[in-house]
């Protein structure tokens, strides 16, 4: 029996707020509206993609509470003014002087779509349609000019002054003098205005300005003639979608209370929002899209599943996170021990609080891996130095598993993403520890242990153990030593199943490599 109580999962938890703000009905217009906003200035980094699944996961567990309808736009604020030129592209040096337009006025770096800003969003798409995410894309631009957002930017032309009384408390002296809610297009240069109104017309539904030629300038405020300021766009945005969910980085969290107020002012409710930490660099620092310092989804999947990717994005979205490649071999490993659980798991609030559900649309797959996990098979590349299927496929054989055809396919595919990870992480990093006298010592016991031991992963496992625990060394070291000295690594698989896996007698030929032992001696 489901006892909401007791579902330890956050996406659950928001959705159960979704659903107190509605009053548990369906809003008028006939669906609950789930936004994500998509700056494109640079190319969609991982970030970008978090926050379009940790939104999809909180609709999976609304789904799951209500048979209210539900939709979610994916907007792209495409006709802000590109601020600075990201160090991403190609021919960088040229883009400098398209700064202050907006970026769909502006052409494709690439010469594939008809602007930087189409390309940035095809790109967006791309990703979206690869997660087989349910989703209607909207562009700011489209939403501007065609008419979309007219009724709505005649309501903030008509409470201006109200939202300026929101808006001049958080600026400095000097932006309090030449700040307003509406950036003009100039008509001659096609820049994104930072100008003071001057004037404004509610009935002519225009403003007026002082241009830097000195001449006084009216514009309309409709049909992509001006755009609103961030702020005051994010809001207006809410209020002309109806907006009733939507998720943001903690660097748009302090500006909530902005969005919430100017969104009453403009006559409607704010939506339930949840913010999420920033993710950071391998050394600290906030991942950008204009400097391209952190992974994108498609460094992540060369190396690593979808499902591992949805993962890592569901583990504490409160929590800032570093976002390398160092932490893929773990995250894969993660979710395939959270899979077994799943589907080993009968109890529907143990079910709810395994990330499995919200990783997974109704297609989780029951796969039978026994001991094989990401990190055996990373490990086992290592060990044989070798880009080749088959010659693993040819170890995974010694664990005697029960391998069916979608069993063979996963680990295929495990093998796969092993071999990328190690050709461009491990490879050129492998150092391996010289042994000094008393760890020569150690490794001869572990060559004496293996000789006698039965080919069975657990006797092997507890071998080790034994010489551990008879020499006074503590196992995570000893364990360590041996990654060093026989896979050049840092870190491991579970040792015992690692032997098993890759062969007593290969096990024991690096061994003797190491110790200086006849290899005739091995058998």
């Amino acid at each position: 029996m489901l006892d909401h109580n007791n579902v330890n999962s956050w996406a659950f938890q928001e959705a159960k707020l979704i659903l107190n703000k509605i009053n548990n009905s369906t809003p008028k217009k006939g669906y609950v509206l789930f936004e994500t906003g998509y700056g494109p200035s640079g190319l969609p980094h991982i970030g970008t993609f978090g926050e379009v699944v940790r939104t999809n996961m909180v609709r999976k567990a609304f789904r799951y509470l209500s048979d209210i309808p539900i939709k979610l736009f994916c907007v792209s604020d495409d006709m802000d003014a590109l601020r600075k030129v990201p160090d991403n592209i190609p021919n960088k040096e040229r883009y400098t002087q398209y700064i202050g337009l907006p970026l769909t006025n502006i052409p494709d770096p690439f010469e594939k779509c008809e602007s930087y800003g189409d390309y940035m969003n095809s790109k967006l798409v791309e990703f979206l349609d690869n997660f087989n995410f349910e989703y209607e894309f909207i562009s700011a631009t489209k939403c501007y000019k065609s008419g979309k957002f007219n009724d709505y930017l005649i309501k903030v032309l008509e409470k201006y002054d109200d939202i300026m009384n929101i808006m001049l408390p958080t600026l400095g002296k000097d932006r309090q003098e030449t700040y307003s809610p509406f950036l003009p297009i100039c008509q001659k240069t096609g820049k994104v205005l930072q100008v003071k109104i001057i004037d404004r017309d509610i009935q002519l539904r225009t403003v007026t300005y002082i241009d830097e030629d000195n001449k006084t300038v009216k514009v309309s405020i409709l049909n992509g003639k001006c755009k609103l300021q961030w702020k005051p766009d994010f809001a207006m945005r809410w209020v002309a979608l109806d907006v009733d969910y939507e998720i943001y980085g903690k660097d748009i969290q302090a500006n909530a209370e902005i969005y919430d107020k100017i969104c009453t002012v403009l006559g409607k409710n704010p939506p339930h929002q949840m913010s999420y930490e920033l993710f950071l660099d391998e050394n600290s620092q906030k991942i950008s899209k204009s400097k391209g310092n952190g992974l994108s989804i498609y460094d992540w999947l060369k190396y690593g599943n979808q499902e591992s990717l949805k993962l890592f994005m569901y583990q504490s979205p409160k929590k800032a996170k570093k976002l390398y490649y160092d932490i893929i071999p773990k995250t894969f490993d993660e979710y395939l021990l959270y899979l077994e659980k799943f589907n080993q798991e009968t109890d529907i609030n143990k079910r709810l609080s395994n990330p499995i559900f919200y990783i997974h649309n109704d297609d989780v797959p029951n796969i039978n891996l026994g001991k094989i996990n990401f990190s055996l098979l990373l490990n086992l590349v290592n060990a044989c130095n070798t880009d080749n299927k088959d010659v693993i496929w040819g170890y995974i054989k010694n664990l005697n598993e029960d391998i069916d055809d979608s069993t063979h396919a996963y680990i295929n595919s495990m093998i796969a993403y092993a071999i990328n990870y190690f050709q461009d992480f491990v490879k050129p990093k492998k150092e391996y520890k010289t042994p000094n006298e008393a760890e020569v010592k150690l490794l001869k016991y572990l060559f004496e242990a293996l000789k006698t031991v039965k080919d069975d992963a657990e006797e092997i496992q507890n071998a080790v153990y034994q010489i551990s625990k008879e020499h006074d060394i503590p196992l995570k070291q000893w364990f360590q030593l041996l990654y060093e000295i026989l896979l050049g690594t840092k870190e491991g698989p579970r040792i015992g199943t690692f032997i098993k896996l890759y062969g007593l007698n290969e096990v024991k030929k690096l061994i003797a490599d190491k110790i200086n032992t006849n290899p005739k001696n091995i058998q």
